[in-house]
């Protein structure tokens, strides 16, 4: 094993290298992703060293994109699929809802479609209209579809490895505006063995800051603003739990439960609008599972219910630690 400091990007680039060298039915297409190595240089160098056969430009046709990648996965492939921007997936939410999320039931589990779609979404980069969306709530509840978003380097590297491994269709979330942010990545030695032992499973959450007050559940890009809240209200005596929930779909409720028995406060943080985003399912589930610990009602911070807005206004839009140490204020004062 091999502790390396990457950021996000590197990681993610690190294990599609490593997927690609262990696995020959591995595959990578998108927009750009080859010669240019993506608007992210995440995919940069894998075209030179694969070659395009194994990682290549398409159309700019994101329903052709995930079209395509459907009849790899029913030939054997792996394909693992950029959506150069979040805004950009909707043209190919049809053949995902309607086609790779249901094909294993219809099927009845005979047929098998391991598709990965890397998504960069959320905001934070003063990009213009369509490049800054949150859509993870429309994907988490169409039922077959496995929805995760990593918040660190680590996560990116080893929950890609899993993601890429699983026989379900997997959309995997990258926090575009964390892409930069550097944290330590343990490396396993070369070949497809060692990257088996990944370090916990891809759908458990994880307690990124233990705390006795109160619970702060994130995923993604908030997880970095929850810590700083917790940073923050630790200078006022206030102890905050911080739950990096890791998957979107399937939830770990289990492990919100037993924070939440702890803490018996509970606020829920996610860049996506509020309303009926992925803090609502939380918000109800535990509230109907720690209804006799609870002492506050549990709270949601997030987007506000309109477009995202010009790349100049987006600050007052995206949850910061204000809002979030707002909500920790209102949850402690009952």
């Amino acid at each position: 094993m091999a502790v390396q400091k990457l950021p996000i990007a590197r990681a993610i680039n690190e294990s599609l290298r490593r997927a690609l060298e262990n696995d020959p039915k591995v595959l990578l297409m998108g927009e750009d992703i080859g010669k240019l190595g993506g608007v992210f240089r995440v995919t940069d160098g894998l075209q030179k060293d694969f070659g395009e056969d194994r990682v290549f430009d398409t159309p700019l046709a994101e329903s052709g994109i995930v079209g395509t990648a459907i009849g790899l996965a029913l030939r054997g492939y792996r394909p693992v699929v950029e959506i150069q921007f979040d805004g950009f997936v909707f043209p190919g939410y049809d053949q995902i809802v309607t086609q790779l999320a249901k094909m294993h039931a219809r099927s009845l589990g005979k047929v098998r479609v391991p598709v990965v779609i890397r998504i960069p979404y959320g905001g934070g980069i003063g990009a213009v209209e369509h490049h800054s969306e949150s859509p993870e709530a429309l994907f988490a509840h169409v039922a077959g579809l496995k929805v995760v978003s990593p918040s660190n380097s680590s996560d990116a590297y080893w929950m890609l490895q899993q993601a890429i491994r699983s026989d379900d269709p997997v959309i995997f979330f990258e926090p575009k505006r964390r892409y930069w942010d550097k944290s330590e990545v343990t490396l396993p030695e070369r070949g497809p063995a060692a990257d088996q032992a990944v370090p916990r499973d891809l759908h458990k959450a994880v307690v990124a800051r233990a705390g006795s007050d109160l619970t702060l559940v994130a995923y993604g890009p908030m997880v970095k603003v929850c810590l700083e809240a917790a940073a923050a209200a630790e200078q006022e005596g206030k102890s905050l739990e911080v739950l990096d929930l890791r998957s979107i779909s399937p939830i770990d409720f289990d492990s919100v439960q037993k924070s939440v028995e702890r803490t018996r406060r509970l606020v829920v943080v996610h860049e996506a609008p509020v309303f009926f985003g992925s803090g609502a399912e939380l918000a109800a589930r535990i509230t109907e599972r720690c209804f006799y610990h609870l002492e506050a009602p549990v709270l949601r911070v997030g987007g506000y219910h309109a477009p995202y807005p010009p790349a100049r206004l987006e600050d007052e839009y995206l949850p910061g630690l204000d809002r979030v140490l707002d909500a920790v204020d209102r949850a402690l004062a009952y």
